[in-house]
């Protein structure tokens, strides 16, 4: 820097030097007037080249002021408050807030030994930190603690107008049993909602089979056509079983018009029905909507130890006790469950 103020300097005394040569030899007017511009130029051109002023060759220095790192928090003051318990959402859940107060008296304060600076300080952030926690759940401590740890971080001024503060080093965290709680409510709730769609699946079930598929024999038939629409011929061997589950879902006996389809079922005791085919029930015998329910069982199952036959039946029995036919439900529930055989071993001891 210093190389370059000199060639600087010297290109201007040269210049001045030239042009004082200039005035004082070919000036027209006399040389006596000539020497008063002279010497002032000459004694300009001196001040330049000797004076400690500031650099030709670089800019002005900025103002001091300017550019300096300015902190809010120099000179403030600083408290830790540890385990401050602030309302959520939910009644009887409390988090637990931790952080450092810093706090800056302002203008208006004359005389710091006439406040309790420090209370107001912890009290200003306090309030600030409750009116976000009092509106936030409780099981999302992690991100309200992010959530404060924004909002208090910047100096403001308080109620009073006496001092501002912000908070540092944020903590907030849920206490440990009360986290379980939540963590068991969660689980109940899913479990809950799982079961409610369970639930609602086998009402939407039961509503569909009872009063659309079953609610006529011949709703029945269209139904399973509808299922086996590349089986007519089954459909037609099974309209007797069709309409015999029908009117057992309706508690009601089959039509006339579906009789000749039932003289196709094979039944259970072997006698022989009309054209020579095997009868559903002998002809002295009235079938019961419980009799019609077993015969479709056996026909779809003939396996007298099949579980799943004692399953259906089960079920059929708690539709139709829904419906308020309670004697052909309790008729069902003897058949397909019975109570439970009583164990040896306990009756010799009891008889003992």
């Amino acid at each position: 820097m210093s190389t370059g103020r000199s060639t600087v300097t010297l290109y201007s005394a040269v210049a001045g030097g030239a042009i004082l040569v200039g005035v004082v030899l070919f000036a027209p007017w006399p040389l006596w007037i000539s020497l008063a511009p002279a010497a002032v130029l000459g004694a300009g051109l001196l001040f330049v080249t000797r004076s400690p002023g500031r650099r030709l060759d670089m800019p002005p220095r900025p103002n001091p002021v300017f550019g300096e790192e300015f902190s809010a928090t120099e000179g403030a003051k600083r408290r830790r408050v540890t385990d401050v318990q602030l309302p959520t959402s939910l009644p009887d859940y409390a988090f637990l807030f931790s952080a450092t107060v810093v706090w800056k008296t302002t203008s208006v304060v004359t005389d710091e030994s006439a406040f309790n600076l420090e209370a107001l300080a912890v009290d200003a952030v306090l309030q600030r930190a409750r009116k976000i926690t009092e509106r936030r759940d409780p099981s999302h401590a992690s991100l309200v603690r992010h959530e404060l740890a924004g909002a208090l971080g910047e100096m403001r001024t308080d109620a009073t107008g006496r001092l501002r503060a912000m908070a540092e080093s944020v903590q907030l965290v849920l206490p440990a049993r009360d986290q379980e709680r939540l963590d068991k409510l969660a689980a109940v709730r899913k479990e809950e909602a799982v079961w409610e769609h369970e639930r609602k699946y086998e009402l939407n079930k039961r509503e569909y089979l009872g009063e659309d598929v079953l609610k006529t024999p011949g709703s029945a038939v269209v139904w399973w056509l509808a299922r086996n629409d590349d089986q007519v011929e089954k459909t037609v061997r099974d309209i007797g079983l069709l309409a015999q589950l029908s009117s057992a879902a309706n508690n009601t006996n089959v039509p006339e018009e579906f009789h000749s389809f039932i003289s196709t079922l094979a039944a259970p005791n072997g006698h022989a029905g009309p054209n020579g085919s095997a009868a559903a029930f002998p002809p002295s015998h009235e079938a019961s909507p419980g009799d019609l329910v077993e015969a479709f069982l056996q026909a779809v199952s003939p396996d007298g130890d099949d579980p799943r036959r004692r399953l259906i039946g089960r079920q059929v029995a708690e539709w139709v006790a829904e419906r308020g036919w309670h004697d052909l439900a309790e008729e069902l529930s003897r058949r397909y469950d019975p109570p439970a055989d009583p164990d040896p071993a306990e009756e010799a001891d009891d008889g003992s």
